[in-house]
C-alpha cells in the first residue's frame, strides 16, 4: 500500500509539472501578444541592422520574420530587441524575448548548461582574421606578437586563445563589448588584427573608413554553426521555430520560392505538397495551419532568397554560398524531410 501511495504521489507530481509546462506555452503567449519578440545583434550588416527609419533587415532578422509569418500570418509582427553578446542569453532565459536570432554559435556548453535549445543552423561559419593590407601579412601563422581586437562574451575569445596557444604564439587581446566597437578599434589602429566569424568580418569591413585597406586572411580556425535559440522546456515552441527554418531549406531544394509559391500549391510532387500543406497535417501537429509554409515563403522566401537578399554576392557583404549551399549543390545545408 505504501508503495502504491508513493507511485501515485510521483504521478501527481508529474502531472503538475506537465500542467506547468502547458501553461508556459510560448506559442500561446506570442499569439496572445500578436507579436514575436526577437533578440538580435545591435547592428551587424547583412544579419541584423536597422536603417534610418528603424526598419530591421538581415538574415537573422528574416529568420524571425519567417517565424512570425508562420505563427501570426504577418512577417512584420516582430519586435526586434538589440542585445550585446553578454546580454543575449540572459534575455532569453528571463523571458524578455521569445527567440534569439543573433549570429550565435551552437556549442556543447550553451546547448547543455544554459537551459536553452538551438533550433538549427541558418549560417555555417568559421572564425578568421581581418588585417590591414599595409602590414604585409599573408597568413594567420605570421601573427606572433599581434594586438588583436575581439568581442567580449563570445566563442571568438576562446578560439583566439586556443589558436595562439596551439601554435606557440603570443598576442595581446583588445576586448570590446560589441562587434561594431571592435571594428572601430581596428579602424582607429587600437590593434593590428580584427578577429571574428568570417561573415562578420565581411560585414564589419564595409563599415571601415577605407574598406579596401583591409583583407581577410585565408585561414579559418574554428567551426561556428550559427542559428536561432529558444528556451528548454517548451517542445512545442522548439518544434515551431525549428520546422520553419527546415521548411525554408526544403522549399529551396524543391524549387519553391516567393515568385511561384501560389502555383506550386498545385504541384504533383508529394514533397512539395507536404511542405505547402496540400497533403498531410504537418501544420496541425506543430500547432499551426497546415499551409503555414505558404505564408512563410510568400512573405519571406525560401532559404536561398534570404541568403541572397541579405549577404549574397550581389550585396555589399558579397558572400558566396560556399558550405551554405544546399547538399544537392555541393554544400552542407540539409534539412530533415516534411513527412
Amino acid at each position: 500500500m505504501k508503495k502504491t501511495m508513493i507511485t501515485l504521489g510521483l504521478a501527481a507530481t508529474g502531472l503538475l509539472a506537465l500542467g506547468g509546462q502547458a501553461q508556459a506555452s510560448t506559442l500561446e503567449d506570442v499569439r496572445d501578444a500578436g507579436q514575436l519578440r526577437c533578440g538580435v545583434s545591435n547592428g551587424l550588416p547583412g544579419f541584423s541592422q536597422p536603417d534610418s527609419d528603424g526598419t530591421w533587415t538581415g538574415l537573422d532578422v528574416d529568420t524571425c520574420r519567417a517565424v512570425a509569418a508562420a505563427v501570426l500570418g504577418d512577417a512584420d509582427a516582430v519586435e526586434f530587441i538589440p542585445l550585446t553578446a553578454a546580454e543575449r542569453f540572459t534575455a532569453l532565459q528571463s523571458g524578455e524575448i521569445d527567440v534569439l536570432s543573433r549570429n550565435t554559435t551552437w556549442t556543447t556548453t550553451r546547448d547543455a548548461s544554459l537551459g536553452l535549445n538551438f533550433t538549427g543552423t541558418n549560417y555555417y561559419d568559421g572564425q578568421g582574421f581581418l588585417v590591414k593590407e599595409a602590414l604585409g601579412v599573408d597568413s594567420a601563422y605570421d601573427l606572433d606578437g599581434a594586438a588583436v581586437c575581439t568581442q567580449a562574451g563570445t566563442t571568438t575569445e576562446l578560439n583566439l586563445a586556443d589558436f595562439f596557444r596551439a601554435n606557440d604564439m603570443e598576442y595581446e587581446a583588445v576586448v570590446f563589448d560589441t562587434s561594431e566597437a571592435s571594428a572601430q578599434g581596428f579602424d582607429n589602429n587600437r590593434c593590428d588584427i580584427l578577429t571574428s566569424d568570417t561573415s562578420q568580418l565581411a560585414a564589419l569591413r564595409t563599415q571601415l573608413s577605407d574598406p579596401d585597406s583591409a583583407v581577410i586572411l585565408p585561414e579559418v580556425i574554428s567551426k561556428e554553426p550559427l542559428g536561432p535559440v529558444v528556451r528548454q522546456g517548451d517542445d512545442e515552441w522548439f518544434n515551431v521555430v525549428k520546422w520553419v527554418l527546415f521548411g525554408q531549406i526544403n522549399a529551396e531544394e524543391y524549387g519553391v520560392d516567393s515568385t511561384n509559391v501560389d502555383e506550386m500549391t498545385d504541384s504533383n510532387n508529394p514533397n512539395v505538397q507536404r511542405i505547402l500543406g496540400a497533403d498531410g497535417n504537418m501544420g496541425e501537429i506543430l500547432g499551426l495551419d497546415d499551409d503555414f509554409m505558404v505564408e512563410v515563403i510568400s512573405e519571406v522566401g525560401n532559404y536561398g532568397e534570404m541568403f541572397n537578399r541579405n549577404v549574397g554576392p550581389d550585396t555589399p557583404i558579397g558572400l558566396s554560398r560556399g558550405v551554405n549551399a544546399l547538399w544537392t549543390d555541393g554544400g552542407i545545408l540539409y534539412a530533415p524531410p516534411f513527412r
